[in-house]
């Protein structure tokens, strides 16, 4: 099998390198020397041999005519018309590169001293065991700007649905930065700045890639597909150092730039119409092994397939079970299933209907993965057997590819299952299936409780006390008000329980406040994710403090109403009447004073009955003030508590609810944008 290049070769490069004679040959091969520059600067690509049982020659092509083939330095190929080339041949190959052309016909011999960059090269460095074609660079320039002058790809667009979860993601990451630690929102961040990136590239390119355990023979499926020999297979482990791209059409420069792939790793298939017209679009990348024994050659696998649009996993019959395929990368990718391939290789090595049990086999661990197989148009990873070696089924594999690619949907359904396998991820820190938020029961509770804290029921109860001690030094009796007043100068007033000290009041009423705000964080993080939970409580805790000096100060200002306590209607009559009785106590007295003087008649009747009624009619004309003043009096006290609850109620709101109910809503946005990134809500 020849692999075709991208370098365009005329049929002057054969006559430069043939010397245009036949002259030089010796036992049946012709000296190799180095080319004359030609007007185009098209070089020839040689090849440093690398074993006697490597065979390859490389077919050069310029525009619709194809020169003759031309023969590579080191060739062990037989050819036509030409010895088998032994180790005399390539001694005077490599004698041949040691001269150089003077323009005159004859080749000028170059200083032995000077290094041979050739085969001063180490032929292991890079891990292929293939030849290394001395001129790949050069030939991969000319792949790379033939790419850039091709006309630019029609970039990738992104249908509604996509769009808004990716939107919804954007705002979700956006929103949790403040709340979720950096390495929670790694993923997804990473997510959308490869979906960003995917859709600036061409949009009718489709990336595969091509992984596989040691010895699956994913290399020689790789070149099948291609037509051509361009990864090198051996028996030697590993051959696929590094990853090589090979592209059916023009314009995937920059989507193979994004792999990381350098531009001497880059090929062209076979130049076959049909195949061109059947993977068009294509963009084949033939990956090292995943299970490598180097670090490096893993740690390509894994960079690379976090960025194709799909993959074909290849296995073998002998490790289509290995658990480091299934549990490292099948089961982690069971969401990518509409873009993943499955190939089961080497099944010319089974008899009989050994391959049908293989396949049915991994057909059944595949289910175990988690991936939905689409053997019957349903959404699914494709499961297929061939052998690489023979052809077996390689067609089938080449016609679904063709109809995958001409699709051109896997790379936004590749963005979809990465959307996907993110927000699944971020579930347990956004949705708890529990019933959150912060009721109107908590909410009156906390109140209560900072009421309670501030003492407000007792400031009304003493708001209704001082009313009715007004009212009953209005409307007592004279000698009684005397007598209080007396006994209130003489000692403090009985019948009281003794007055707390100030401290004692202040730590109680703290207490009782951080008890509130504990109890209200409690229910506000209820049912929510830890992180969130902890952002409520946080934010319950900085608005705690100060809270309880702030009430005090509300406390004076809003406790008992400024000024002398409202009087109702009937106070001035009752206060009259009490006036009256006590002046017919005191004309009834002096009544009989004057009697018993002698100034006045006697006449005890009428002095006794003013002074029996004055006497008796103030008892009752106090006991029916106080009877009527209970009612105005417990609504004074009733208003009382009522204004410093209000008070205290929204010192808590501003300080503590607030803030509280701010983290819930920003929580409640999030969750609606996570509903709108897994397409619900």
């Amino acid at each position: 099998m020849t692999a075709v290049t991208d370098q365009d070769h005329t049929e002057q490069a054969e006559n430069a390198v043939s010397g245009g004679s036949g002259d030089g040959e010796s036992d049946g091969q012709r000296p190799v020397e180095e080319p004359l520059p030609l007007p185009e600067a098209e070089t020839e690509a040689q090849v440093e041999p690398e074993g006697e049982d490597e065979h390859a020659r490389v077919e050069t092509v310029s525009g619709p005519e194809s020169g003759p083939e031309l023969e590579e330095e080191g060739n062990v190929s037989e050819a036509p018309g030409r010895a088998p080339a032994d180790g005399h041949a390539r001694a005077r190959a490599r004698a041949g590169r040691g001269r150089r052309d003077t323009g005159s016909g004859s080749p000028e011999p170059v200083d032995a001293a000077a290094p041979d960059d050739d085969d001063s090269a180490d032929p292991w460095d890079d891990g292929l065991i293939a030849r290394r074609v001395t001129a790949e660079t050069e030939q991969a320039a000319a792949m790379e700007a033939r790419g850039h002058n091709a006309p630019p790809a029609a970039p990738l667009t992104y249908d509604g649905p996509l769009h808004s979860r990716l939107d919804a993601l954007r705002e979700l990451v956006g929103l949790s930065r403040a709340r979720l630690d950096s390495r929670t929102l790694a993923e997804a961040g990473q997510v959308l700045d490869e979906a960003a990136a995917r859709r600036r590239l061409s949009g009718q390119h489709t990336v595969v890639a091509i992984a596989g355990a040691t010895g699956s023979g994913k290399s020689q499926l790789f070149n099948s597909l291609a037509g051509v020999t361009i990864s090198e297979t051996g028996v030697r482990r590993p051959t696929t150092a590094a990853p090589i791209a090979c592209s059916w059409s023009d314009g995937s420069a920059s989507l193979i730039e994004r792999l990381g792939i350098p531009p001497r790793l880059r090929r062209r298939p076979l130049q076959s119409a049909e195949s061109e017209a059947q993977l068009r679009g294509l963009v084949l990348v033939d990956l090292p092994d995943h299970d490598s024994a180097a670090v490096q050659h893993r740690e390509h696998v894994d960079r690379i397939l976090a960025l194709v649009d799909a993959v074909i996993w290849v296995v073998d019959p002998e490790k289509y079970a290995d658990a480091i395929l299934h549990e490292r990368y099948l089961r982690p990718m069971a969401g990518h299933a509409e873009v993943m391939f499955v190939v089961l290789n080497q099944i010319d090595r089974l008899p009989g209907e050994a391959a049908e049990q293989v396949l049915d086999d991994l057909r059944r661990l595949l289910d175990e993965d988690g991936i939905a197989l689409g053997e019957y148009g349903e959404p699914g990873a494709t499961v297929l057997a061939l052998s690489a070696l023979t052809g077996d089924g390689v067609g089938e594999l080449r016609e679904a590819l063709g109809h995958f690619v001409t699709e051109r949907g896997a790379p936004a359904r590749r963005i979809a299952a990465d959307v996907d396998a993110a927000a699944w991820r971020l579930r347990p820190v956004y949705a708890t299936g529990r019933r959150t938020g912060l009721s109107e029961a908590a909410r009156d509770d906390f109140a209560a409780r900072l009421a309670d804290a501030v003492g407000a029921t007792a400031a009304g109860e003493a708001a209704e006390r001082a009313w009715l001690r007004n009212a009953n030094r209005a409307c007592g009796t004279p000698w009684l008000r005397l007598w209080r007043w007396f006994d209130d100068r003489r000692e403090p007033s009985t019948g009281r329980l003794p007055v707390r000290a100030q401290p004692d009041e202040e730590a109680t009423a703290r207490q009782r406040v951080e008890q509130a705000v504990r109890a209200l964080a409690d229910r506000a993080s209820a049912g929510l994710p830890a992180p969130w939970a902890q952002a409520v409580r946080e934010a319950a805790v900085r608005g705690s403090q100060g809270l309880p000096e702030a009430l005090d100060q509300l406390t004076a200002r809003a406790g008992l109403p400024p000024g002398r306590p409202p009087r109702p209607g009937w106070w001035p009559v009752a206060v009259l009447a009490q006036a009256s009785m006590t002046l017919l106590q005191i004309v009834g007295g002096l009544w009989l004073v004057g009697q018993i003087v002698g100034v006045m008649a006697p006449n005890l009747g009428v002095p006794v009955l003013l002074m029996v009624a004055g006497i008796i009619g103030g008892p009752i004309v106090e006991w029916s003030c106080r009877m009527a003043a209970r009612g105005p009096a417990r609504r004074y006290g009733v208003e009382a508590e009522r204004r410093l609850r209000e008070a205290a109620s929204g010192c808590g709101r501003a300080r503590v609810l607030d803030p509280v109910a701010a983290e819930l809503l920003r929580y409640r946005e999030v969750r609606e944008q996570y509903g709108r990134v897994v397409g619900v809500g």
